[in-house]
């Protein structure tokens, strides 16, 4: 059974749940993009995403990538839906009209790269940095870069790498080696040599597009070291001219998953290329990639997660084990030995608990999709600063929590085939072990954790966050049950920051120490938020989201209470050793 986008749930959570056409309308650069166009646009990519990628995932696993004298192969039918795929113009769904776009929302494109990661996530790696190289380049590269590169990379005709990682080098980039020397003027600017190897590249090489975009961070002479030395550099892998630049594939990764994709390990030989922003500013433009990189690793949980729940439901449908407790169910027939499965509590309440992280960070990522879009043309200075902050603190909770649950989620649904689902028969052996990459790149879970609390949430002692907890708490209705229980935990996540911010001040390592928990913290109240409401829109089709809803009640939920005592643990210790009393007032 491949993957089979349900474009019409997606259509609810967007339009119904969201007003997303409502919300986009309002920007200049969207009036015209009404409800019609933008289901027209699901459809059709939902369509093609089922017919053309969903089934060259299973053969995409077992055959791989092969390599060979510096080429990559990938595998059997990759190549020729790639060219299918740009020249239909998918890729250049929410980019600007003046570099070869269609000048559509973002949210369109999230939802058609979810999509895409649940139907073949190792075929959707080589595109899955296409809108942030384009971004970077566009922001930050100058025009005669622009000018070659820009509309390739739009049009995704020119695929592109994000070239970081170095062996001794992962996480803290400040230990990057990679060397870049002027060498004198181009036709594209200052020129320069890049030398140095980079690991775990994803579509380093292949054979899926003519010519590869690598954006590469190296150092220029005399840069100082850490971060702030690092300059950003364009190395194509096709020269202007259509000679063969000096960059190689050394090898490619033996994986526990993404077979499809190759994770190469890339030397630059004296390779030309050329500066991308100001010199040593090369994190600042990477970043801006890195950002869009993120979301797009949060929309692969939620595609994970839903193609392994899609799995497991339809087994459940089918295999009939043992009696089912309780009244006899509608589904026994009179000569059937066995219930189905999905009578059984246990595996119901499995499948009701993904769906919940399914269609709770769909309300979430797309929302945030809406925010990108508000952050780049809203009228006003105010609602571009508040989308934008929005993005910022949201990302990295959607980008940890999902990717989490979708390694755990899809173990869970793995769990409903009992001892088929670990053979590869079915295909769910597949989704455990292709989810649990995305729980490392992109930044590792564990930074996302320290970005938010550190970076996002203390500088300004918790205020912004406690600005957005109120908002969301407008939004709810005290009348209805789970409305009221998102709204006790708004309150007291809130309380808890601003008291939580104070602490801090007092121990220098108790934020790292209780980040982790203090995002699911967050993850768990906006999970809440996003289910209330779902539940108060769903009106007649309530059978759909009743079972989901009631673990987002009974199981999600009360985490919080449990997360808030983890941290009151590291934060009494705090207390014992500073002799602050702010543990007291914390309850």
């Amino acid at each position: 059974m491949s993957y089979l986008p349900a474009s019409a749930d997606n259509a609810f959570l967007l339009f119904d749940v969201l007003k997303a056409d409502e919300q986009l309308q309002r920007l200049p650069a969207h009036a015209a993009t009404d409800r019609g166009l933008m289901q027209q646009v699901l459809e059709e990519s939902g369509k093609w995403v089922g017919e053309v990628v969903a089934p060259l995932s299973r053969e995409g696993d077992e055959v791989g990538v092969q390599f060979a004298a510096g080429k990559v192969t990938t595998p059997p039918g990759f190549a020729q839906a790639y060219q299918d795929f740009w020249q239909a113009g998918w890729p250049a769904l929410a980019c600007a009209e003046e570099d070869g776009g269609q000048g559509l929302p973002w949210v369109l494109e999230g939802v058609l790269y979810e999509w895409l990661s649940a139907a073949n996530h190792g075929w959707t790696m080589a595109p899955g940095l296409l809108h942030g190289a384009y971004e970077c380049l566009k922001h930050h590269g100058s025009d005669a870069l622009k000018a070659a590169y820009l509309s390739k990379v739009a049009s995704g005709e020119w695929l592109a790498t994000m070239c970081l990682t170095e062996a001794h080098a992962g996480s803290d980039l400040g230990q990057v080696r990679t060397q870049a020397v002027p060498v004198g003027e181009s036709g594209l600017g200052e020129r320069f040599e890049v030398s140095g190897s980079k690991i775990f590249i994803s579509g380093g090489e292949h054979d899926l597009s003519e010519n590869i975009v690598h954006l590469v961070l190296a150092r220029l002479p005399g840069a100082p070291a850490g971060p702030k030395g690092l300059s950003l550099f364009l190395v194509p892998k096709l020269l202007p001219d259509g000679e063969r630049n000096r960059v190689v594939c050394e090898r490619i990764e033996e994986k526990m998953g993404l077979h499809g994709s190759p994770t190469c390990v890339m030397r630059f030989d004296g390779a030309a290329g050329w500066l991308i922003g100001q010199p040593g500013a090369g994190l600042n433009a990477m970043f801006v990639m890195m950002n869009a990189a993120r979301l797009h690793v949060a929309l692969q949980g939620i595609g994970l997660l839903d193609a392994a729940w899609q799995k497991a439901h339809a087994y459940a449908l089918e295999r009939r084990q043992m009696r089912a407790p309780g009244a006899v169910p509608a589904s026994r027939g009179a000569g059937d030995a066995a219930d189905l499965i999905i009578e059984h509590p246990a595996i119901r309440r499995t499948l009701d608990l993904q769906r919940a992280w399914v269609d709770g960070g769909r309300v979430l990522a797309y929302q945030t999709g809406i925010y990108l879009d508000m952050a780049r043309h809203a009228e006003s200075a105010r609602e571009r600063d508040q989308a934008q902050q929005w993005c910022s603190v949201i990302t990295p909770v959607l980008k940890a929590a999902w990717t989490q649950q979708a390694f755990e989620g899809s173990s869970a649904c793995l769990q409903v085939f009992g001892g088929h689902g670990y053979i590869r028969e079915w295909g769910i052996e597949q989704i455990v072990r292709d989810s649990r990459v995305a729980m490392i790149y992109e930044g590792t879970n564990e930074i996302q954790a320290i970005d938010l609390l550190v970076r996002k949430v203390l500088p300004d002692g918790g205020q912004a966050m406690g600005q957005w907890l109120l908002t969301l708490r407008n939004s709810l209705d005290a009348g209805r049950a789970l409305d009221a229980e998102v709204l006790r935990c708004l309150a007291q996540l809130r309380y808890f920051t601003t008291v939580l911010a104070q602490a801090c001040k007092e121990d220098d390592t108790l934020a790292w120490r209780v980040a982790d928990d203090y995002l699911r913290c967050v993850a768990v109240v906006l999970l809440g938020w996003a289910w209330a409401r779902i539940a108060a829109t769903a009106g007649g089709d309530r059978e759909r989201w009743r079972g989901p809803c009631k673990q987002v009640q009974q199981r999600i939920l009360p985490e919080m209470d449990w997360r808030l005592n983890l941290m009151k643990a590291q934060w009494a210790q705090a207390s014992v050793v500073h002799g602050n009393q702010l543990f007291t007032s914390a309850h």
